[in-house]
This record gives C-alpha cells, structure tokens and sequence, in this order.
C-alpha cells in the first residue's frame, strides 16, 4: 500500500487529491496539510512513502518543505503539484530535492500513475525534460566558470562518464550501449555515483552535474 500526504493550502484541492487517490486499491492517503510545517510536523509523524507537495502555500513555501524532507534524510518521496508551468519553479523544486513534478492540471490518471512512479523510487521528469530546465536555468545564472565539486573527485573514469551521459538525458540502455556494457553494470555504476555524491536520484545527479560544469548546457560534455 503506498501511503500518502497531501499538503496544499486549499481544501478543496486536498479534498479532490483524495478522491482521485483513495479510488486505487494501492494508494491510501494517511494526512493532510495547509501548510509546509504542518507537512513536515505529518511527514515526521507518519512516514508516508510519497507527498504531494503545492509549491505556493503559506508560512513555508513547498521548495523549502522539499529541502528540509530531503535534508532528513527521510524515506518519503516528494512530488510537487502546482498550478505554475514555470520551469524555474520546477529546477528549484527538483534542485530542493523532490522526486517529481506535476501540473495540478494533469488528469486523474497520470497523477495516480506520477504517484506510483515517485513511490518505487524512480524520478517522474524523463531525463530529456530534465535537461532542458537546466540548460536554461544553469546557462542564464552561472557567470563564469562554475566551482569545481571536490565531491567529483571521489568517482572512478568510468562514473563520471555514466555521470555525464546521465545528465545527457541518455537511459541505462543507452548508456549500455554507448559504453558497451550490459543494464546491469550500469545500473550497478549509477548506484554507485548516487550514493557518492550524498544524492537520491538521476535528476538531482543531473543537476549537479551541470552545476559542477561536468557537463555544459546542451548537454555536451565540458572540455
């Protein structure tokens, strides 16, 4: 059973979230919240494995009730809904540590399936979205050349290559096939670069490596 909470400012949007989620056999929704504190003091209590984040509520925003979850090193997964298609909300969001993000005018079914997408632990931004959100916003706000992250230096040749072809939007076939290895190895490699660099998943490994200048936007590897 996936176990959620759902924290925005509005009840009538909360009360509609249920709804749409407590009709799946495999989702319960375990709280709410009007607020980012009321959502870290309900995170805290009850563990849920995914949250259903508002970027725009009162008291604390939902960028930074994602980076104080992530920063807890909780298990609960964060998938921000918002009613803004502004991508800067969505690199903040995404830089803050969430799993996902979602237009809160999506339809039912593709929050049900975002929700049991976050939960397993996977991220809901395909990789190719990924990158262009920081090619824009990592290009227009890095003046000069970007600091070099010491933290780097603790992967292999080998992980920083899978490094760089992740943050190219490539899958773990595609890396496969690119380096002539099998899923396997590759996923062995990514598990490997994430628990390294202290992250949780491929899109916060995106971010980072177009924020250490590993990769350049465009998705070209730095020279």
């Amino acid at each position: 059973m996936i176990r959620v909470v759902i924290a925005d400012d509005q009840a009538v949007v909360r009360g509609g979230l249920r709804l749409i989620l407590e009709a799946q056999e495999d989702i319960a929704v375990v709280g709410e919240a009007g607020d980012g504190s009321a959502a870290l003091e309900l995170i805290r209590e009850l563990d849920p494995d995914v949250v259903l984040m508002d970027i725009r509520m009162p008291d604390l925003d939902g960028i930074e009730a994602t980076r104080r979850v992530a920063e807890t090193g909780a298990a609960t997964h964060v998938l921000v809904l918002t009613t803004y298609g502004l991508e800067e909300a969505v690199y903040d969001a995404l830089k803050a540590g969430a799993a996902g993000f979602l237009l809160k005018t999506a339809s039912p079914e593709r929050l049900v399936e975002a929700t049991r997408v976050v939960a397993t632990g996977e991220s809901l931004l395909a990789p190719e979205v990924t990158r262009r959100l920081v090619d824009r916003f990592v290009a227009g706000s890095r003046p000069g050349a970007p600091p070099r992250n010491p933290e780097l230096d603790e992967l292999t040749a080998r992980e920083l290559e899978v490094l760089k072809l992740i943050a190219r939007g490539l899958s773990n076939a595609e890396i496969g096939a690119a380096l002539y290895v099998s899923d396997g190895t590759v996923k062995t490699h990514v598990t490997r670069i994430l628990s390294k660099l202290g992250l949780r998943d491929r899109v916060q490994a995106v971010v980072l490596a177009y924020e250490s200048g590993l990769v350049e936007p465009g998705g070209q590897p730095a020279v």
